[in-house]
């Protein structure tokens, strides 16, 4: 694996990079909003607006690929999301953002198909499962170092756009200079989301509520640490604390899951997660700002890991064929809940107040663990000796690149 990880050096160098550009902006766009008086629920839109790009794009996306390949799309794509922050600082006006977090999800989506189809076209199956690994923990590292970049300067002023634009277009210099070759193009992946209910209603059902929850999260968490304590600075240090409890608890969780009933963890984490939220709503506006901290790198560590967790699950029953297709899949209906839920949970939280995203929280993982419980009584868990690892299911469900332009009907699973 070392010497993959020496030819693709760069490529994820160029990564780190642009998501630290891409975690400074997610908490900085919606405390800049919450600066700007915007209502709660038009800052819980303009969230799911970047979702919706992004789920477009993951669709749309090998279309670029196909007609100019890697190389362009990627120069074109971080310099569309390189400019659209500084258009953000400069005007606030709600609608103007919902456009521009709209092309920035898109944006975003195309350019993790690249880099995630050139990380696999450089990796053996040998080594997919570990160079993937390392992919993963760099993103969550620099995105929480991106978040932390907050405390540099005033969110008011213009300076924190101009350092997320700076950042998003320097990520093309390693990557468009790498001497790694550039991978071949995407395949046409038709996806069938009867087929992944069908599969796994449980692996399926816990995708959508994942991206209800994170979704809600990314979009609109920075408001609430900044209503609950009162200090701008505390919605950078919250969303980090979030982002770290996922990345800790992102391989314990998921190799539990190798040695036991994987709807055993997932219920067992959606009910850890729907307790931290009525832990916060409770007692949030109470406690202390680290012990506000802890909580939720607890709700990051419960939370978070559902997605991998469940895309394993669905891959254990799915033919070996099928585990592409099953993840785009799966990617789609994560995408779906997480345009859904941040709307949702900005209602909520404009009818009740900040602890009303944790109301809404709570809710869906209640309801994700009852579910997950009923649905263990109706069907046995697959023998332990015929599962996939969870690291080779980690490899099958990146970000965007297994999600590509819908093929022929006949394609049809």
């Amino acid at each position: 694996m070392k010497h993959t990880l020496t030819k693709v050096a760069a490529l994820l160098f160029g990564v780190a990079i642009l998501l630290t550009g891409q975690g400074l902006q997610g908490t900085l766009i919606p405390t800049r909003a919450g600066l700007e008086n915007f209502s709660t629920v038009t800052i819980g839109i303009i969230g799911a607006c970047y979702f919706l790009g992004f789920t477009i794009g993951c669709l749309r996306g090998g279309v670029l690929l196909r007609s100019v390949g890697h190389v362009r799309v990627f120069a074109a794509m971080t310099a569309a999301a390189s400019a659209a922050p500084l258009v953000l600082g400069l005007w606030a006006d709600p609608l103007l953002w919902g456009v521009l977090r709209f092309i920035t999800g898109f944006c975003f989506a195309v350019l993790f198909i690249v880099i995630e189809s050139w990380l696999n076209g450089c990796t053996s199956n040998e080594s997919r499962g570990g160079v993937f690994s390392v992919y993963i923990f760099i993103t969550l590292t620099v995105m929480a170092l991106g978040q932390l970049m907050m405390l540099m300067y005033d969110p008011r002023d213009l300076e924190l756009f101009v350092v997320a634009s700076i950042l998003v277009s320097s990520a093309s210099i390693p990557v468009v200079l790498s001497r790694s070759e550039a991978p071949e193009k995407p395949k046409e992946v038709r996806i069938d989301l009867r087929r992944l209910f069908r599969i796994s209603p449980s692996g399926a059902t816990s995708c959508f509520a994942a991206g209800m929850t994170n979704g809600s999260f990314w979009a609109i968490s920075a408001i609430f640490a900044t209503q609950i304590t009162g200090d701008i600075d505390s919605a950078a240090w919250y969303m980090t604390s979030g982002v770290i409890g996922g990345a800790i608890c992102q391989w314990p969780l998921g190799l539990l899951s190798d040695r036991m009933d994987r709807r055993r963890v997932l219920s067992a984490a959606a009910l850890g997660a729907a307790v931290v939220s009525a832990v916060i709503v409770l007692f949030g506006a109470r406690l202390p700002e680290l012990s506000l901290m802890l909580l939720g790198a607890l709700w990051g560590g419960m939370s978070f890991p559902l997605y991998s967790v469940a895309v394993a699950l669905t891959n254990d029953r799915a033919e070996s064929d099928e585990n592409v297709r099953v993840s785009s899949g799966l990617l789609l209906l994560f995408g779906i809940g997480a345009v859904i839920g941040p709307v949702l949970a900005s209602v909520v939280m404009g009818a009740m107040g900040p602890q009303g995203l944790y109301v809404f929280s709570g809710a869906v993982h209640l309801l994700l663990f009852g579910y997950l419980n009923q649905r263990k009584s109706n069907r046995s868990p697959v023998p332990i000796e015929q599962r996939k690892d969870f690291s080779t299911a980690l490899a099958c469900a990146q970000t965007a690149s297994t999600v590509y332009e819908s093929g022929p009907k006949d394609d049809v699973a």
